[in-house]
Parts: structure tokens; sequence; C-alpha cells
């Protein structure tokens, strides 16, 4: 006796197909991650200059990936290491920490120079807080030079950070300026910085695209492209595990 047809859904289907792809991906993203990370603490005896690219990623897109590759290349950096937020203090709604650190993972496979660092997603602390995290990385990392890249908008606000006075004693701050923020206020503060707390901060136009995690998020949910704005397998990751409460494609 023949059993009753089953139809295949091809859309079912190739959802599938990309989700044992992107799983693929991500443990060689992880596990290539983890030798980039064991190569760096094995360069002893060479002093590094490591910039820290903390954030939230929600998600991460392609004028985060050009913007640590700019301010890389302008200050001769050896490494850049993305650092996922885990709970951000000055943010809500916030998508999983452990979704955000796989698309930073799937972002940086190819670059060598990119690295990521799982701290403040594995962290069981309730909120996690810049100041911690530089201290963790100065730490870790004790002769190493470090340059801390932050977006202007999130200067502008450092104020309200925890303990915001001890950041500038374990970092040099680059701040990345893009459209759309007020660069009058902004260098204000770099200046009002420099001469309170003897802040070493440079102010750097990054001539990168104009996007946002924000807009993103915002064309997702609409059921609009994001294709070039964001590295296609975080848009494939986005897709399959309908994200930011968009239309599985």
């Amino acid at each position: 006796m023949i059993g009753p047809v089953i139809k295949l859904n091809y859309h079912d289907n190739e959802r599938n197909r990309i989700m044992l792809e992107l799983q693929d991906r991500l443990e060689l993203s992880r596990k290539r991650n983890i030798e980039k990370l064991e190569s760096m603490r094995d360069s002893k005896g060479t002093k590094l200059k490591l910039g820290i690219m903390g954030g939230t990623f929600n998600p991460i897109h392609n004028a985060h990936l050009a913007t640590a590759e700019f301010i890389r290349d302008k200050y001769g950096l050896d490494k850049v290491i993305f650092i996922p937020a885990g709970d951000p203090p000055h943010k809500k709604g916030v998508l999983n920490k452990f979704k955000r650190f796989d698309m930073v993972i799937l972002s940086t496979l190819k670059n060598d120079d990119f690295l990521v660092s799982d701290y403040e997603v594995l962290s069981d602390k309730e909120r996690d807080y810049t100041v911690d995290t530089l201290r963790y990385i100065s730490e870790t990392y004790p002769n190493e030079e470090l340059y801390f890249i932050t977006g202007s908008d999130a200067l502008n606000q450092m104020e309200t950070w925890k303990e915001f006075q001890e950041n500038f004693k374990l970092a040099k701050f680059v701040a990345a300026i893009r459209p759309g923020i007020n660069l009058l206020e902004t260098q204000e503060n770099v200046e009002a910085f420099r001469q309170r707390y003897d802040a070493d901060i440079d102010m750097v136009y990054v001539p990168s695209l104009e996007i946002s995690s924000t807009y993103i998020r915002s064309l997702v949910k609409n059921g609009r492209s994001i294709k070039y704005l964001v590295p296609s397998r975080v848009e494939e990751y986005i897709n399959v595990h309908n994200l930011y409460g968009g239309v599985v494609r």
C-alpha cells in the first residue's frame, strides 16, 4: 500500500537548508574566533594596539564594520575586538544577547583583524557597564595600548555612565562622527572632558554609510529588504529566526 503523498513546501525546504548552512557557518565562526583570540594572547613580547568596539549590535550592520576598519587603518591598530553588550543599562527591549553575539561572529569570520569577545554575553551581572569591561580588557591584555571606539552620540551621554571618568584612564577614546549627530555638542563635550578629566579623545569623521540598527529593525518589521545593508549571513540569520517582528522569507 502506498502511503499518502506528501507535498514538499519549497519555501520550508529552502529555509531549512539555509538554517543548516548557518549552523555550520556559526560553528566554524566560533572555532575560528577562538583561534584568533588564542593567537593574540600568544603574541607575547609584542605590544599591540587594540581597538575595542562595544555596542548592542542590534543587529550589526555594514556601517559598524566599515567604521571599525576605517579606524583600524587610520590608527594602525593590530586588532579590533568587538564586544556585544550583555544587558546594557541605557537600552531596553534589546534582542537576546546570544543571537546578537551570533550575528557579530558571523560578520567577522573572514577578517583576521576582527575578533569577538563574549565577556559581556557570558556575564552573570544584572547590568554590564563599559568601565567594568575596560577593566577586564586591560587586565587581560596589560601590555597593550587600548583604543575605545564609540559613536559620538554615545560620547555625548557619557556623563551618565557608571564611573565615567575611570574610562578615560583605561583607554584612548575615538569618537566616530556620523551624519545626523549634533557636531557642536560633541565638540563641546570632547573639549570639556579633555580639560576636566585629562581625557585622551579624538574625533574622527568616518566616511561610512548612513545606516543604523534602528533603521534595519524598522525595515525588517515592515517586510522590506535589508540586502547590502548587513552582511549576507546576518540577513539570513534574521530571516530564518524571524527576528525583529519580520515575516520569514
